[in-house]
C-alpha cells in the first residue's frame, strides 16, 4: 500500500504508463488538438475512474512535467512562443505532455525535433496547457470533494537541468534550434 502525508492510504498502482498515454492521446484526438477542449475531456474521462487511479494519472503527469524541467526544452518553448517566462514555460510543459508520448519523448531527446514532430503551431492557442495540467486536480476534487493528495514525488531542482541560453538572444536560439527556428522563429511579428 502507498500512503499520503495526511495518513490517507492509497491503494496499489492502478494506472500504468501505457494507460496514461492512451488517455492523453484519446482525449487530445477527440478535442481536435484544442488544449481547452482537451482539458475538459480529460476531466470528464478521469471522473469516470476511481480516485486512486486519478492520483496515479496525476503522478504520471507530474513526473513528466519534472522530466521536461530543462533549459533546452525551455529554449524550444521560447522559439515557439516568442519568449516564455516561468508561467508560460509551466503551461508549455503541460501542453507538451498533452501532445502524447511520441512528441513528448521526441522533444526530450532533441527539442529541435519539435520542428518535425509538430504539424503546426499557433502561439495563441498551442502551448497553453495549464488546464490540461490541472485536469487530475479537478477530477479528484469532483470525485471526492477533497484536494488531490501529495503525490509523493521529489520536488524538481530549483533550476532546470542543463545550461541556460542567454535571455532575449535570438541568434543563440536560432543556433541552438536551427530547424525549429527555421520553421517557427521567423513568424515573429
Amino acid at each position: 500500500m502507498r500512503t499520503a502525508p495526511a495518513g490517507r492510504i492509497l491503494g496499489p498502482v492502478t494506472m500504468h504508463e501505457t494507460e496514461f498515454w492512451e488517455l492523453v492521446d484519446s482525449t487530445r484526438e477527440a478535442a481536435g488538438g484544442d488544449p481547452v477542449d482537451h482539458a475538459e475531456l480529460l476531466v470528464d474521462r478521469l471522473t469516470r475512474l476511481d480516485p486512486d487511479t486519478v492520483v496515479d494519472f496525476a503522478r504520471h503527469f507530474e513526473a513528466r512535467m519534472n522530466r521536461a524541467w530543462r533549459w533546452d526544452v525551455w529554449g524550444a518553448a521560447r522559439v515557439l512562443l516568442d519568449g516564455a517566462d516561468d508561467d508560460a514555460f509551466d503551461s508549455f510543459r503541460c501542453w507538451l505532455v498533452g501532445q502524447g508520448r511520441k512528441v513528448f519523448e521526441g522533444a526530450l531527446h532533441d527539442p529541435d525535433s519539435l520542428a518535425d514532430l509538430l504539424e503546426d503551431f499557433d502561439p495563441e492557442v498551442d502551448g497553453e496547457g495549464e488546464d490540461i495540467g490541472g485536469a487530475a486536480d479537478e477530477a479528484y476534487e469532483r470525485l471526492t470533494g477533497l484536494e488531490l493528495p501529495d503525490l509523493g514525488l521529489p520536488d524538481p531542482p530549483r533550476e532546470p537541468e542543463g545550461t541556460p541560453l542567454p535571455s532575449g538572444d535570438d541568434r543563440a536560439l536560432a543556433a541552438a534550434f536551427p530547424r525549429l527556428w527555421e520553421r517557427f522563429g521567423p513568424q515573429r511579428g
